[in-house]
C-alpha cells in the first residue's frame, strides 16, 4: 500500500471515529436531559395517584350514606302510598254516605210533602 493511500484511510477513520464519538456524546446528553425531566413528572403522577386514592377511600362511605337515604326515602314513599290508599277508601266511603244522605233527604222531603198534604186535607175537613 502506498503512503498517500494509507494517510487517506487513516484520515477517513479518524473522521468516522470523531463522528461516532459526537453521536455518542449527543445521545448521552439527550438521555441525561430525559432523566432530568422524569422525576418531576413521576412526582406529579404520584400526587395524582394519591388524590385518586383518597377519593376512592371517601366514596364507599358516600355510597353507604346515599344507600341509607334511598332506603329511607323508599320507606317514606311506601308510607305515603299507604296513606293515599287509606284516604281514597275514606273518600269513597264518604261519597257513598253522601249519596245515601241525598237519598234520605229526598225521601224525607217527599214524606214532608205527603204529611203537609195530609195536614192540609185534615185542616180542610175541619
Amino acid at each position: 500500500m502506498s503512503t498517500p493511500l494509507l494517510i487517506i484511510v487513516v484520515v477517513v477513520l479518524i473522521v468516522v471515529l470523531g463522528f461516532l464519538v459526537a453521536l455518542l456524546r449527543r445521545s448521552r446528553a439527550r438521555r441525561i436531559r430525559v432523566r432530568e425531566r422524569l422525576p418531576p413528572r413521576a412526582v406529579g403522577h404520584r400526587q395524582e395517584a394519591g388524590a385518586h386514592a383518597s377519593k376512592a377511600a371517601e366514596l364507599p362511605s358516600e355510597r353507604v350514606s346515599k344507600r341509607a337515604a334511598a332506603l329511607e326515602a323508599e320507606e317514606e314513599a311506601e308510607r305515603h302510598a299507604q296513606l293515599a290508599a287509606e284516604q281514597k277508601a275514606r273518600a269513597a266511603g264518604l261519597a257513598n254516605e253522601s249519596v245515601r244522605a241525598a237519598d234520605r233527604a229526598t225521601r224525607a222531603g217527599k214524606a214532608a210533602g205527603r204529611h203537609d198534604e195530609q195536614a192540609t186535607d185534615l185542616e180542610g175537613k175541619l
